[in-house]
C-alpha cells in the first residue's frame, strides 16, 4: 500500500525545515489541510506565506507546524528520486513506438512507456495526453502546470486514433483548446511518417495549431525513427533524400506565412531533415529562441555557430599527433568542415570515423543512438592515433555508459587507447589542448 505524503531526503542547513527540527526520513503529509501527492503539489502550496503543515516525524509521531514566511520563500527541503510516486504509464500502441522496437536485454528503464503530465511539466517529456480525465486537466490549470510539451502528431482525429491506437486520441483539438483558454503553454511535436501523417495531413495539422497561437507556441516536425527490431510491427518506411528535401522547402516556407501572421516562425524541422535532404541549416534567427533543443531542433546550427567563434583560437601549430572523431552517419556530416580547419594546424592530423549502426540498424543515422559494441566493432586501436573523441550524446545522461550498458571506462580498456568526451566545439578545442598539448 502507498504511503500518504512525501519522505524528506535533505534538508538545508539554516533553513526554515532546519529550525523546525525536520529531518531526512520524516515524512510531510500535508499543507494546509491538501494532502501532499507528489513535489509539484509542495512546490505549490510551499509559495504561500501562510503554512499549516502536518509531519510525521521518524518514530510514527505526527507534528503540525505554524510556518509563517515571505511569500515564495522556501522551506528548504529537498525529496530525492521520490518526488512524482508512481508515473502514469502510456496506454496507447502508437505504431511508431521506439521502445516497442528495442532489442531485447538493455537497461529496464529503456522498456519504461510512462505518459505522465507531471514529468512533461518538471523534465520536459512529450506526452500524448490521452490518459488524462477531467481531474488532471483541472489540476494543470489550477497549479499552472506550463509549459507542457505535447506530441500530437495529427489533429485529424479519425487518423490520431489510428496512429496512436487510442480511441481516447480524437479528442486532441478539444484538450488543446481547453489548455489554451487556461492560458498553458505548450510545445508539440509531430513524429512524421511518410504516407500517414504527411502531405495534406501534416498542413491540416500546422494550420490547427497555428490557431492556437500563442498558447502553442512551437510545433517541430520530427522524422519517424525505425530499428531493425520492427518484427510485426506496422509497415513504416524512413524519409528519402528527395522527400525531405521536400519537407524542409515546405517548413521554410510556412516559417515565412507564419511570420509575417504570427511574427513568430512556429514551426521547425528536425536536424536529421536538413541533413538528410543535403539542405542549408537555416541561422539562428529562425529557431526563434531554441524551444526545441531536446527534440534534436537547432543543435546542429548551435553547433556550427560555436564552431565559428572557437575557431579563431586554434594555434597555428601542434606536437605531431593523430585525433579520431567518432560519431553517427549525420554527425559526419557536421563534422567535416571542422576537421577541414583543424587539419589546417601543422603537426595535427584528425579523421572522422562515421559509426554504422548495427545494433539498432542502419537506418539509425544519429549519434544519440550509437552503442559501445558498434564503438568497439568498428574502431580499429592502431588506426585511431594518439586519441580518440567521443559525442557527449552517446553517453546516457549524466553518467559514463552506452545505451549497452558498456561504460566509457571499459571501452577504454578495451581499446587500449586514450578516449575523451566533448560536448560541442568548445569542449572540443579544450579536450585538444588538454590531451595534445596545443
Amino acid at each position: 500500500m502507498a504511503q500518504v505524503g512525501l519522505e524528506i531526503n535533505q534538508v538545508k542547513p539554516d533553513s526554515i525545515a532546519f529550525e523546525l527540527g525536520l529531518a531526512p526520513g520524516d515524512r510531510m503529509l500535508e499543507i494546509n489541510g491538501q494532502t501532499l501527492r507528489d513535489v509539484i503539489d509542495f512546490r505549490f502550496h510551499e509559495t504561500e506565506e501562510s503554512l499549516i503543515i502536518l509531519v510525521r516525524k521518524q518514530n510514527g509521531d505526527e507534528w503540525e507546524l505554524d510556518v509563517e514566511k515571505e511569500y515564495d520563500e522556501s522551506l528548504g527541503i529537498d525529496f530525492g528520486q521520490g518526488d512524482f510516486g508512481h508515473t502514469m504509464g502510456c496506454a496507447n500502441k502508437c505504431i511508431f513506438c521506439f521502445v516497442d522496437q528495442m532489442p531485447p536485454g538493455m537497461r529496464p528503464t529503456l522498456y519504461v512507456k510512462d505518459d505522465d503530465y507531471r514529468l512533461s511539466f518538471w523534465d520536459g517529456n512529450f506526452i500524448s495526453l490521452t490518459n488524462l480525465g477531467k481531474n488532471e486537466l483541472q489540476r494543470i490549470a489550477r497549479q499552472r502546470l506550463s509549459p507542457l510539451y505535447i506530441s500530437v502528431h495529427t489533429t485529424n482525429p479519425s487518423l490520431r486514433e489510428r496512429m496512436l491506437g487510442n480511441k481516447k486520441a480524437g479528442l486532441i483539438l478539444k484538450q488543446l483548446n481547453y489548455l489554451a483558454d487556461v492560458d498553458i503553454e505548450m510545445h508539440t511535436q509531430v513524429v512524421l511518417c511518410p504516407g500517414l501523417n504527411d502531405a495534406e495531413e501534416l498542413e491540416r495539422t500546422a494550420d490547427d495549431l497555428a490557431n492556437l497561437w500563442p498558447a502553442v507556441s512551437s510545433m517541430a516536425v520530427v522524422p519517424v525513427g525505425l530499428t531493425k527490431f520492427r518484427q510485426d510491427l506496422y509497415p513504416l518506411r524512413t524519409f528519402e533524400r528527395d522527400e525531405a528535401a521536400r519537407l524542409v522547402c515546405w517548413v521554410a516556407k510556412k516559417q515565412n506565412e507564419y511570420l509575417s501572421r504570427l511574427e513568430h516562425p512556429f514551426i521547425f524541422a528536425s536536424d536529421e531533415f536538413y541533413l538528410t535532404s543535403g539542405k542549408t541549416v537555416p541561422p539562428g534567427e529562425r529557431y526563434a529562441g531554441f524551444p526545441q533543443l531536446e527534440n534534436g531542433i537547432g543543435l546542429t546550427r548551435l553547433f556550427m555557430d560555436e564552431w565559428e567563434a572557437v575557431k579563431t583560437s586554434l594555434p597555428r601549430e601542434a606536437p605531431c599527433a593523430k585525433v579520431t572523431l567518432a560519431t553517427g552517419i549525420l554527425g559526419g556530416k557536421v563534422l567535416k568542415p571542422v576537421v577541414k580547419e583543424l587539419e589546417n594546424i601543422n603537426g595535427l592530423k584528425v579523421t572522422i570515423k562515421r559509426i554504422n549502426n548495427h545494433f539498432f540498424g542502419e537506418q539509425i543515422t544519429v549519434a544519440g543512438l550509437i552503442t559501445g559494441e558498434d564503438l568497439l566493432n568498428q574502431l580499429q586501436p592502431d588506426e585511431i592515433g594518439d586519441l580518440l573523441v567521443l559525442p557527449a550524446v552517446m553517453l546516457k545522461k549524466d553518467s559514463e555508459v552506452f545505451l549497452d550498458g558498456l561504460s566509457l571506462k571499459e571501452l577504454r580498456q578495451q581499446l587500449q587507447v586514450p578516449v575523451a568526451v566533448a560536448d560541442g566545439p568548445r569542449q572540443l578545442v579544450d579536450v585538444l589542448k588538454k590531451k595534445i598539448s596545443f
